[in-house]
């Protein structure tokens, strides 16, 4: 009787323990890749969009995915999957200068030709890239896609090739404070030092996962939010830890834990601006038992 009760007392004790180890790990530690992927929904032609992002920004072309009504668009920078997907709705989400609107506004490309660049975007019939000193002491533009969202490119000559391979989020967010702690200690993001722009004219605070980083700043409160064109996926090992942490720290939940498919497991969460991290968990299969066992 005295052992039954010492093993009740320890599973009493470790499961609380394991709430906690589940409440306190760092997500970015969860990632099964050293980066994060981003999306981007779009209401225009998807060949334009096609178009834009393989053969003017030079990004490398993915295979595509099949979903219910409608298809997948991938690219890949570095280990970054860049996926773009047609929504009809999405003409409605709030567009306009970066200091306007509150949500993940820019996506950042670094290359090591200025003039490789701009003959792609004349060549596709799109104006030249306006460029000019920027961060850093780079020469930066920054451009729209056919569907009006802003991407800025960076050059970069004689860089590494891993800074080809990376990509920056950025975000304009209503308080920054919330928006730090949410990525630094909530998600587990690298903190790197604040960088000055003089192109959008604030201070960035970059949160890096591998080739990934997420760059925050702010032009006040009281903004009107566009939290549905674009979000981060990470690809995770553990998605019931991103639950438990979740449930923990009275993040909001936009969709519960639970199959997206026969092999995908997955939560949605907001960010304090509303903005989506979506963690997915690519399921096994167990492996069908050979005849040989039957």
């Amino acid at each position: 009787m005295k052992a039954l009760i010492r093993a009740c007392l320890l599973v009493a004790v470790a499961v609380p323990a394991a709430a906690q180890s589940s409440s306190s790990v760092s997500l970015a530690s969860l990632s099964t890749q050293p980066s994060m992927n981003v999306f981007r929904r779009f209401a225009v032609e998807p060949a334009k969009m096609v178009s834009y992002y393989g053969e003017v920004l030079g990004l490398k072309t993915l295979p595509s995915i099949k979903l219910a009504g409608g298809e997948m668009i991938q690219f890949g920078v570095g280990t970054t999957q860049v996926k773009l997907q047609y929504t009809a709705g999405a003409g409605e989400f709030k567009t306009g200068p970066v200091k306007d609107v509150t949500g993940l506004r820019v996506f950042t490309f670094f290359y090591p030709d200025e003039a490789a660049v701009t003959a792609r975007f004349v060549q596709h019939g799109y104006p030249a890239p306006s460029f000019g000193p920027g961060r850093g002491g780079k020469r930066v533009a920054m451009v729209l896609d056919p569907a009006d969202q802003w991407v800025e490119l960076v050059i970069a000559p004689g860089a590494s090739q891993d800074l080809y391979d990376s990509i920056e989020l950025g975000m304009t967010v209503s308080d920054l404070e919330k928006s730090r702690a949410f990525y630094r200690e909530f998600v587990g993001l690298d903190e790197l030092p604040p960088v000055q722009d003089p192109v959008l004219g604030v201070t960035r605070y970059p949160y890096r996962h591998g080739t990934t980083t997420v760059t925050l700043w702010s032009f006040g409160k009281g903004l009107a939010a566009n939290t549905r064109s674009a979000g981060i996926q990470y690809v995770v090992s553990d998605v019931e830890a991103v639950d438990v942490k979740a449930k923990a720290q009275n993040v909001k939940i936009d969709t519960p834990l639970g199959n997206f498919s026969a092999g995908l497991r997955t939560i949605w969460l907001s960010d304090p601006d509303g903005i989506t991290n979506y963690f997915a968990q690519i399921i096994r299969r167990a492996p069908a038992p050979s005849t040989a066992s039957r």
